[in-house]
């Protein structure tokens, strides 16, 4: 794949997650499914990283942050800085989690930060059951409130490798 197919690639996820975030809010509020006074419809923003997070296309999560942007992964005690490193991480996660997947339950503004309740599901490779655990994660947003300048996900890594059916000392083979 060349450079120039990948910004194409990328702004193909980040125009059709705007049309599904009105789809999943409009579902949300049909149906109620939502925490009482949260807005039913997630932040722009929210939509994006979600559906790159739901995606294949590692490029479309990293052209969601600043330039300088960081993504912390709180339940491994990672992080990740710039596009390209926020890219390879989530390039890394589908290496190693069949159908990594984000579902936003909730997210709540205030000012340039977002606090996002999700449900963070895949299945890591050569465990013997899929695992869903509870996930906040807490999006802060440059002036413009276009990209995120930081990520921090919250979740228990012990409870991901029990749902798996993995020890609690587990690593993924090659590391």
């Amino acid at each position: 794949m060349t450079s120039t197919t990948r910004p194409s690639r990328a702004m193909t996820v980040l125009v059709t997650a705007a049309a599904l975030c009105a789809t999943t809010a409009a579902t949300a509020h049909a149906t109620g499914n939502h925490p009482a006074g949260a807005d039913p419809r997630p932040p722009k923003i929210v939509a994006d990283w979600a559906r790159a997070w739901n995606g294949t296309d590692p490029q479309a999560l990293g052209a969601l942050f600043t330039t300088d942007g960081t993504y912390t992964d709180l339940g491994l005690g990672v992080a990740f800085h710039g596009r390209q490193e926020i890219a390879g991480w989530k390039a890394r996660a589908d290496s190693l989690i069949d159908n990594v997947h984000v579902t936003v339950r909730a997210a709540h503004r205030d000012g340039r930060r977002i606090t996002v309740d999700a449900v963070y599901a895949g299945h890591l490779k050569g465990a013997p059951k899929p695992f869903a655990v509870r996930m906040t994660t807490l999006l802060n947003l440059d002036g413009s409130r276009c990209r995120i300048v930081s990520d921090e996900d919250h979740y228990s890594l012990g409870t991901v490798l029990a749902q798996s059916g993995l020890p609690a000392d587990w690593t993924p083979s090659g590391n």
